[in-house]
């Protein structure tokens, strides 16, 4: 729990406030860190091996990313920025109207079963989440194209380590939902 609602605490503070990113990117890190561990040691238990995997797995992606957007297959056209900025809020909006149905015991199929819809949902949420490194990297670009201040340097770093998790937790759910069948 200290690490999730740390977690928010700090990640809103880097948000609204990112000159001071290199001093809360590293904390963040750091909250991220702790839960990280419990969630991959859960689905360690239920699921034996899947964390090496789902490790592979996010690296892999981000890699893959990395390489279409360094020869330009992937580019952060405003049209693509638009329709990411737009399937991530969405998501976002889903996933907080889900937490508040099963807070009212309100069964979400999307969240936890593991049939074919529940699956091609994960599946979308992986590849949105992978996208998002585009528009992490172009930012990267820009600023250091345009001689960004210092501060933000760990700003986007924050960028893309906010990313690397969301896909991390992805892809480990997306697993888990794979094994259960």
């Amino acid at each position: 729990m200290v690490g999730l609602l740390g977690g928010l605490v700090v990640g809103f503070a880097t948000i609204f406030v990112p000159g001071y990113a290199h001093v809360t990117s590293p904390v963040y890190a750091l909250l991220e860190g702790l839960i990280l561990g419990g969630i991959s040691a859960l689905f360690e238990t239920v699921y034996q091996g899947i964390l090496p995997q789902a490790v592979a797995l996010t690296f892999g992606v981000f890699f893959l990313v990395l390489v279409l957007y360094r020869v330009r297959i992937l580019r952060a056209t405003p049209r693509f920025v638009k329709g990411i900025v737009a399937a991530t809020g969405a998501i976002m909006i889903l996933y907080f109207i889900g937490l508040l149905l099963v807070l009212f015991g309100v069964p979400v199929f999307f969240f936890y079963s593991s049939d074919p819809l529940s699956i091609a949902f994960s599946v979308f949420v992986v590849a949105i989440a992978a996208l998002n490194f585009v528009l992490d990297f172009a930012f990267i670009e820009e600023g250091a194209n345009h001689g960004a201040p210092k501060h933000m340097e760990w700003y986007a770093a924050f960028g893309l380590l906010v990313t690397l998790v969301w896909l991390y937790i992805e892809v480990l759910r997306l697993l888990a939902k794979l094994r259960s069948r």
